[in-house]
């Protein structure tokens, strides 16, 4: 690093050296030429007095370069800022000049003239070649531009992101911005560091076939998702290629090249930015230790990061996967090498195991991330879900208790609400444990936080879907019906630990999913952003539900009236809780049935258990 910040330095000082060199030749030239024009050009000129002024001029002129500080700034990105502070060198060398040859000579044999003309040739040899070199640059003035070494851009959004784009664009990359695009009617017509917004977005496909366009770029980090699918429509409409600069929650003010990307699927299901306590966020989990089970799953691994970055005194990490372990504390130690981590293989329901570890570090807070989540496969496998789930949360959540843990946040299930399937029983039965428990343990906060399917998950559609339309389809989707709440897992992590901070305790809170989305929407918006350039059909096809399924998924029971809370996009449901000794009674009766290792009735024990579970 050392060598190349030298070689940066010298870089720039012969650069500068070059500039030196150039400016001084030009207060030559200006100093010559100016008495060249008093005298008409005739060459009998008073040849004496004006070579025998220059080397003052020069001396003089140059001082006051440095000390005004031209040299600091770059031809490349020569500005009216660069232009102001020129002039004023020059003019302040030029009365300097002139004081210093009064003094010496009281301007004996110096024409009046001169001194006026002087300041206006040199103001044109120095401004002149900077200006045109910025142009040149910008421009990209030379045989290459029609050449198949850049791509010619339509940027569609004129605003800061788009200005940003086209700058970084424009000062060195294979791209060439042609024109914008913006919905704005009073920007249409102006120019954008030089280039036209010559129309509207809804005018894309008409001048797309009217001007030479290789890719189109899209600079609009804050455009819902409606509005993204409205744009990316058109670009399809237009078949032209697209790439889009990030969402606003992930640009972080870096609209250049670099941060442009394929359009992904979050964007056209995305939502608007989370308003979110973040103060209150990081007050709550700093300087305090922090447990996550399932950490190394996709809900648990993406808290792990974010309480990562709350700067805790320790992290500690469960997961029955050795390789999600090892891969999640791979990224935590490169991310976050001052963190204080703890690793832990272990299952949830090794109830000495947990024990052991909740009493050696005493967590304030803990994230329960881990279960079994997969609908059809659970089906079969009815009594994991009940060690797992069911059994697991009950030792981890009453060691919790019994550590006098302060907070103990449950990640629960829309599939819980009215469940046909063993996993939504069984996240129901955690719900209700969580809740009893915060009845029974006061000095434990037991939250209960409950969403939908989160893009990208392990199991999910997406990475289904993208695998099959990777290998050329069929896309399989269960039924021309079915749909589901979507959310990406960045947004639901954020969410949950805001939970974590308004929760008092025995609360269930239902993150806000907004609308349900037809799966086979889904399967045929990814259809359409893999398509770009290519010409074939994936088609789709219907298998289906299978075992456990339902058409549409619930976020409320009816007792549970939804209760707005100060995060617009948390909800509160507010529910009855049965008898503790009741419960605690089915939950011995489960355990001693997992013993028996009899699916059936285990299942069976469900229906009493979930009076809302209908298979």
């Amino acid at each position: 690093m050392l060598n190349s910040r030298l070689t940066y330095l010298t870089s720039f000082r012969k650069l500068q050296l070059i500039v030196i060199t150039y400016d001084t030749v030009a207060v030559c030239l200006a100093w010559i030429v100016s008495y060249l024009a008093r005298y008409n050009l005739s060459p009998w000129m008073d040849w004496q007095s004006c070579l025998g002024t220059l080397p003052i001029t020069i001396i003089v002129q140059n001082i006051v370069f440095i000390w005004c500080g031209i040299y600091r700034g770059m031809w490349r990105f020569t500005s009216i800022p660069d232009v102001i502070n020129v002039t004023r060198a020059i003019c302040y060398g030029t009365l300097s000049i002139t004081l210093v040859l009064f003094l010496i000579s009281r301007l004996n044999g110096v024409p009046r003239s001169v001194l006026l003309l002087y300041p206006l040739f040199l103001l044109l040899f120095l401004i002149g070649p900077r200006l045109t070199y910025r142009i040149w640059k910008d421009r990209r003035f030379n045989f290459d531009t029609h050449t198949n070494n850049y791509k010619r851009v339509l940027v569609l959004g004129a605003g800061r992101a788009g200005h940003l784009l086209v700058k970084d664009m424009l000062d060195g990359s294979s791209y060439l911005p042609i024109a914008f695009l913006d919905d704005q009617s009073d920007l249409i017509g102006r120019q954008v560091r030089g280039i036209p917004v010559i129309g509207t977005i809804t005018q894309l496909v008409e001048i797309v076939s009217q001007i030479s366009i290789d890719v189109i770029c899209i600079a609009i980090p804050s455009a819902s998702s409606a509005q993204m699918e409205r744009i990316i429509s058109l670009c399809e409409q237009a078949k032209i290629p697209y790439q889009s600069l990030p969402r606003l929650r992930e640009l972080l003010d870096q609209s250049s090249v670099k941060a442009l990307r394929e359009v992904a699927i979050d964007d056209l299901l995305g939502r608007d930015e989370i308003p979110l306590d973040k103060k209150d966020i990081k007050k709550n989990f700093s300087k305090k230790s922090l447990l996550i089970s399932g950490g190394g799953g996709s809900i648990g691994s993406e808290l792990c990061i974010q309480l990562a970055s709350l700067n805790p005194t320790a992290l500690i990490i469960i997961d029955n996967n050795e390789y999600r372990l090892y891969r999640i504390e791979l990224e935590l130690i490169q991310k976050f090498p001052k963190l204080n981590l703890y690793i832990y293989l272990c299952d949830i329901y090794d109830k000495s195991g947990i024990q052991r570890i909740l009493t050696q570090h005493q967590p304030d807070i803990i994230f329960h991330a881990a279960a079994y989540k997969h609908v059809p496969l659970l089906e079969k496998q009815a009594r994991q879900a009940m060690r797992n789930n069911v059994l697991g949360t009950q030792q981890i959540a009453e060691a919790a208790a019994q550590a006098e843990c302060r907070t103990f946040v449950l990640i629960s299930t829309d599939k819980a609400v009215n469940p046909t399937n063993v996993m939504g029983a069984s996240k129901r039965i955690t719900e209700l444990i969580c809740q009893n428990l915060n009845r029974n343990y006061p000095k434990t906060r037991f939250i209960v936080v409950r969403f939908g399917n989160v893009l990208g998950s392990t199991g999910s559609v997406v990475p289904l879907f993208q695998k099959q339309i990777a290998s050329g389809g069929p896309v399989t989707v269960t039924h021309p019906e079915v749909t589901r709440y979507f959310m990406t897992i960045s947004e639901a992590c954020h969410l949950i630990t805001q939970a974590a901070v308004l929760g008092k305790g025995g609360e269930i809170f239902v993150l806000d999913m907004g609308k349900s989305i037809k799966v086979t929407d889904l399967a045929k918006q990814m259809i359409r952003l893999s398509n770009q350039g290519l010409n074939r059909e994936i088609k789709i096809t219907y298998i289906g539900l299978r075992p456990g399924e339902k058409l549409y998924e619930e976020l409320f029971y009816p007792n549970e009236s939804p209760i707005m809370t100060q995060i617009p996009k948390i909800l509160l449901a507010r529910s009855d809780t049965i008898n503790w000794e009741s419960l605690k009674k089915e939950l011995l009766k489960l355990e001693a049935i997992y013993q028996t290792e009899d699916e059936q009735k285990i299942t069976k024990v469900l229906y009493s258990f979930v009076l809302e579970f209908h298979p």
